[in-house]
């Protein structure tokens, strides 16, 4: 027993050295550095909401060396921000993991200016499917972490116990406990921050609240239309009942999310309304929805 125990640590210990080899420090707001990951070469990913200031950033990289960083963009509603070294340096992740379930082990990497890498140990706890955060983004996976979030863990990678990235820990986007944004999300949403510096979402430019209809069936009444907005381009008018988009029922201003989670701003999208008692259809071109910060 003993003598597997051993080897366990030892695996533990390799599989974090391997992964410390791609996770920085990064320096972007008072008192704690957070952590981040060298995703590709010269491109590192970390948590949004540790970027405290978009200049003067720097990291810490695994030879110990400080260098700076410019700030590429960011997108709240996955808490991804994505920071360019001048020259690249470091190692990029692994390939991603597969397979996650709970119970699986789980490895948090991160790093400090002073103490170098830092590790902590847990278990997936809870994996679903496609899920929106309260930011309005939306991950390809929930992912809940069961292992202790320390100061400098959000940004850090989340590695499975063969050291392949699982993702990014954060603890921004739950109340309940920290998550790894997924890989999957993270190489989705990177090439649209590098290449304008944030994530484009698509919006209808209304203001919704559920109603009951006579036969049962519910619908979303309009309550305000964005002046020159895409709804009040389209023609949709204060009072009109939105039933579908895109062919998908709406009875809640969750749906009209799903509706438009695969579609991009500049499409078209169908919805069926009632006007007055009558079913009319309308096509509206979404818009890029107002970025937070």
């Amino acid at each position: 027993m003993a003598t597997e125990w051993a080897a366990l640590s030892n695996d533990l210990a390799a599989a974090v050295e391997r992964a410390g080899r791609s996770v920085v420090a990064v320096h972007a707001r008072p008192r704690f550095s957070s952590s981040g990951v060298i995703w590709r070469p010269g491109v590192i990913v970390t948590a949004q909401h540790t970027i405290r200031r978009e200049e003067d950033i720097t990291v810490t990289l695994p030879d110990g060396s400080n260098r700076p960083v410019t700030l590429a963009g960011a997108d709240a509603g996955t808490d991804i921000a994505v920071l360019r070294l001048a020259e690249p340096a470091g190692e990029p992740v692994a390939q991603p993991a597969s397979g996650i379930k709970p119970g699986h082990v789980a490895l948090g990497i991160g790093r400090s200016e002073d103490s170098g890498v830092n590790a902590t140990l847990g278990i997936i706890s809870a994996v679903s499917g496609p899920w929106r955060t309260w930011r309005g983004g939306r991950l390809d996976q929930y992912i809940r972490l069961d292992l202790t979030m320390f100061p400098a863990s959000s940004g850090g990678l989340v590695v499975d116990s063969a050291g392949a990235a699982i993702g990014v820990a954060t603890s921004a986007l739950s109340r309940i406990a920290g998550l790894a944004i997924p890989a999957a999300s993270i190489n989705r949403a990177l090439d649209e921050i590098l290449s304008r510096g944030h994530v484009a979402r698509p919006y209808l430019g209304v203001g919704l609240q559920p109603v009951a209809l006579s036969d049962h069936q519910k619908g979303l009444i309009v309550l305000s239309t964005e002046a020159g907005g895409p709804a009040a381009t389209a023609g949709v008018l204060i009072g009109d009942i939105f039933i579908s988009v895109n062919g998908k029922p709406v009875a809640d201003t969750d749906d009209v999310q799903s509706a438009l989670e695969t579609s991009r701003t500049g499409q078209t999208v169908d919805a069926e309304v009632l006007r007055g008692g009558a079913a009319a259809r309308i096509r509206i071109t979404l818009g890029e929805r107002p970025r937070r910060s």
